[in-house]
């Protein structure tokens, strides 16, 4: 009998929460008193998360592990729980308790009331340095306003997609993922459920300065390509700048020929230092468009290897609902 309700966990070196996410989440969804099953992804953890994770599969039947053959990242393991899932209505939420698993019963009614994708907003976010929180609002609104689509603000990857949401993004190939930004293009009946993000409930973030900015740059060339329009009006803009600051000093030049009869005057002493700052302004538009040009074409370089999201090196599950017995696929 498949389950009504898959919940994804992605893991990535978090033995000091996994005792108390399963704990939570388990009496969360004993709670619904339906079928239900936890999928935790491990992302080739260094520590002892995936020991402690088999350890609960032997006794708990409603949980899954997935086992990565090393480190992936966040979105591949997000996908890899989708792959495997067979819930009629699929949750996703990080180990780390920031997105508290006391929410998933608001989305399950909102799913029960007609909507395919049922998202967590964040009213508030505790635990999180004022830098982290500018950035992270700056980006899902400079995100919103680059594209087409109806990307929501202030909400991450916590949030229940139904079945057909789910099989229309395991049909998606893209090996640069940026989830819930493909949970926007593919549409369907979509709301949120507001909720305060907690603080993690040990641990350290995976998600160093570092990684947001790979991952606000894989979100962003994932799901427009305006970035390279503004760049090429950029370009024209500083060539027209270019044009109209030649012609002013042909105009000056010829100026101070007839008043002054010194047409260097000027231009000797101003001239150098303007002509010095356009060109290292042109300089750096020109750097910038070829990092740009460089980071889709690495996009088209991963699309055309056609390497697999992730690789599976064994699949943990309890067959006996007594948690007698494992299976390793």
């Amino acid at each position: 009998m498949y389950p009504t309700y898959t919940v994804i966990i992605p893991v990535y070196n978090e033995e000091l929460v996994i005792p108390e996410c399963h704990a939570r989440l388990t009496n969360v969804m004993r709670g619904l008193g339906e079928p239900y099953e936890l999928i935790f992804v491990n992302d080739g953890s260094r520590d002892r998360s995936l020991a402690m994770l088999k350890s609960i599969c032997e006794k708990d039947s409603c949980v899954r592990v997935v086992n990565f053959s090393r480190n992936f990242g966040h979105q591949p393991a997000i996908t890899a729980g989708m792959d495997f899932a067979r819930g009629q209505a699929v949750v996703i939420i990080d180990a780390d308790l920031q997105d508290p698993p006391r929410v998933i019963p608001q989305m399950i009614e909102k799913w029960r009331a007609g909507f395919d994708v049922v998202y967590g907003k964040r009213t508030r976010r505790e635990g999180e340095t004022a830098f982290k929180k500018f950035t992270a609002a700056a980006f899902y609104r400079l995100l919103r306003g680059m594209t087409s689509l109806d990307i929501p603000v202030d909400a991450g990857d916590f949030r229940l997609i139904d079945r057909k949401v789910c099989d229309a993004l395991k049909s998606l190939g893209e090996k640069n993922r940026y989830v819930r930004g493909l949970v926007s293009w593919v549409g369907f009946e979509q709301t949120c459920v507001e909720y305060a993000r907690d603080e993690r409930f040990a641990g350290e973030t995976k998600y160093p300065l570092r990684k947001m900015l790979k991952f606000a740059m894989d979100g962003v060339t994932a799901l427009t390509y305006r970035p390279l329009k503004f760049v090429a009006g950029a370009g024209a803009l500083v060539s027209a700048a270019s044009l109209i600051y030649f012609l002013m000093m042909v105009i000056w030049c010829f100026y101070t020929f007839f008043t002054t009869r010194s047409p260097l005057s000027f231009s000797m002493l101003v001239g150098p230092n303007i002509s010095t700052a356009l060109i290292f302004f042109v300089q750096g538009i020109i750097l910038i468009s070829m990092g740009l040009i460089g980071e889709y074409i690495g996009r088209i370089y991963d699309e055309v290897k056609n390497r697999p999201n992730y690789i599976v090196n064994g699949v943990f599950e309890n067959m006996n609902r007594d948690g007698a017995h494992e299976n390793e696929k």
